[in-house]
């Protein structure tokens, strides 16, 4: 392959000059460009009387439009045909390009080009002293720019690769979704008809005190809301706890955040948080092996009616004030079924949550496939 000449933007492209003067009384779209080559997005609607501004530049579709500020972290963007008619302010230089040289598509790869974002930060380094850059200094910038032919190959070849990347995505959350209808059928099946009996009889609070040794470090857990699980906070010496009582953690646990259980900060704790503590907000219980399954409850507890028992445990009219105490929580009923299929239905749970992981680890890399890719069309 040849090396492909670098051009200075201002070869291809020129101001956009749109300008109109906001009226007050008058709606007007909005124009926002992401970080880091991401694109740009339509913000909320401005009336005319609510600007500063006293000049608006109006959208067309494959404009180029460059955040001042923060171009220098890759805020640049070809705006698509969906978001013409938007407005921006003085502070979004709008270009033009010329296409019979330059692609839309090619230049919107190049604002996801690590090289090109460079460029932009250094040329807007000691700006203004905030860093903006001008326009000028923009249009100064080279790209990479091979035949128009060679571009739209090239972009033909990209958008492939993407939509490829969709349709994995699509595919793996179709498979997650029916894994999670699976386990939702399995979970109906295990409790019709199962006795309900309380928390305080199959998973009572534990409270395994700490005396707190000022030199020693400890490892305090969180619990995200949403059902994200549980997180190491921090590690601090002792004397950091002062006024502080702790509780041990041990694997399998169930912890319920008391101030935070109405918004599903609810989780089992896992072999990593074994032996880390928890303040007096931790509500930590440990399920009797013998009537109940850590996990078999916790899935309850994300179904509407096992969370509808938490939110009713947790009054109050404001975040702050929403406590679930340990006598409410106590009182909970919880369905008992035999403990077979308890277990049955915790090792299904496993199964999708290890099928989870690994899509994961395949979403991670499906999303750096493209990038990695501009990477190496670009620096090649």
């Amino acid at each position: 392959m040849k090396a492909w000449p670098k051009v200075a933007l201002a070869k291809i492209c020129a101001p956009a000059e749109r300008y109109t003067t906001p009226t007050p009384g008058e709606i007007y779209r909005q124009l926002g460009v992401r970080l880091w080559g991401e694109g740009a997005y339509e913000r909320e609607q401005i009336d005319g009387a609510d600007t500063k501004y006293a000049n608006f530049n109006c959208i067309d579709a494959d404009d180029l439009v460059v955040n001042k500020i923060w171009a220098r972290n890759g805020a640049v963007a070809v705006a698509n045909p969906e978001q013409a008619g938007t407005y921006v302010s003085t502070e979004f230089p709008t270009f033009v390009l010329d296409k019979s040289s330059i692609d839309p598509r090619w230049m919107r790869l190049v604002t996801k080009w690590r090289g090109f974002w460079r460029a932009c930060d250094e040329k807007a380094q000691g700006t203004s002293g905030k860093n903006r850059i001008k326009p000028s200094q923009f249009l100064a910038i080279e790209i990479p720019l091979p035949p128009l032919t060679e571009q739209q190959a090239l972009v033909a070849r990209l958008d492939a690769m993407a939509e490829k990347t969709r349709q994995l995505e699509a595919h793996l959350d179709a498979v997650e979704r029916d894994a999670e209808h699976l386990l939702a059928l399995r979970f109906r099946d295990a409790i019709a008809g199962a006795p309900q009996r309380t928390m305080a009889d199959v998973a009572p609070l534990v409270r395994r005190e700490v005396t707190i040794e000022p030199e020693k470090n400890y490892t305090e857990l969180g619990v995200r809301s949403f059902y994200k699980g549980a997180f190491h906070r921090r590690t601090v010496p002792g004397s950091d706890f002062s006024w502080q009582d702790l509780y041990r953690v041990h694997a399998g646990d169930l912890i319920f955040s008391n101030i935070m259980a109405w918004e599903q900060a609810i989780a089992i704790a896992q072999a990593q948080d074994d032996g880390c503590v928890g303040n007096h907000r931790m509500l930590t219980c440990e399920a009797n092996p013998e009537v109940a399954v850590p996990g078999f409850l916790w899935y309850y507890f994300t179904t509407e009616e096992g969370f509808a028992k938490i939110y009713a445990a947790s009054p109050g009219t404001a975040a702050r004030n929403r406590t679930m105490t340990a006598p409410a929580l106590m009182a909970i009923e919880v369905p008992t079924p035999p403990l077979a299929a308890q277990h049955t239905f915790d090792r299904l749970q496993a199964e999708i949550t290890a099928l989870k992981a690994k899509h994961t680890a395949i979403r991670e890399a499906n999303a750096a496939l493209l990038p990695a890719t501009v990477e190496r069309v670009f620096n090649s």
